[in-house]
């Protein structure tokens, strides 16, 4: 039986799409290197994310971008990159595995597992290579943009984050439909 899991990385940032991945992975992974995204240090997490991507058997991933946020909301442009992600794998899965409580509308057998990305091997590979990915994403528009920080925060709402935002004003990826009041 063929299990994708699937997450997201970037819902609560204030700038930057939202990123999803799906992957199904081999019975001999080694899931002892797996674990909710967040949990894992960097390192980690980017040595994780190679093995995921050099030893699944399919993995994909898919992305809503700011301008999709702010027109669907987070909610809804979750579910389409979660949506794209899966459309893009090249295996069908017998089983898809989403983490939290809803599913996207794929025409495949899903299930939402709440708090997945800390109990089931695929999802908690998905939510790995989606924040990875994501945050290099991240890294790679702050080089074209140093303004912001983008770099450090990866787009979520710290002070530092909220600072420049008041000092430079809102940037092209800056979430229009999420609040973003001056720092503390």
């Amino acid at each position: 039986m063929l299990i994708c899991g699937v997450d997201e990385a970037g819902r609560g940032p204030i700038a930057g799409p939202v990123a999803a991945a799906a992957v199904i992975l081999p019975a001999d992974f080694p899931i002892g290197i797996l674990a909710d995204s967040k949990a894992l240090a960097e390192p980690r997490r980017e040595q994780a994310a190679r093995q995921i991507r050099e030893r699944a058997l399919a993995w994909s991933t898919g992305w809503a971008s700011p301008q999709e946020i702010d027109r669907l909301n987070i909610h809804r442009a979750t579910l389409l990159a979660m949506t794209r992600a899966l459309n893009r794998l090249r295996l069908r899965p017998d089983l898809v595995l989403v983490d939290g409580l809803f599913t996207p509308p794929v025409d495949l057998p899903c299930r939402a597992v709440v708090r997945g990305d800390r109990s089931e091997p695929a999802i908690m590979a998905a939510s790995i290579v989606a924040k990875t990915l994501r945050d290099r994403w991240m890294r790679l528009y702050a080089r074209r943009d140093p303004r912001y920080g983008f770099e450090k925060h990866k787009g979520y709402p710290t002070v530092e984050h909220r600072r420049r935002v008041q000092a430079f004003g809102l940037s092209p990826i800056h979430r229009r439909s999420f609040r973003i009041s001056s720092p503390g």
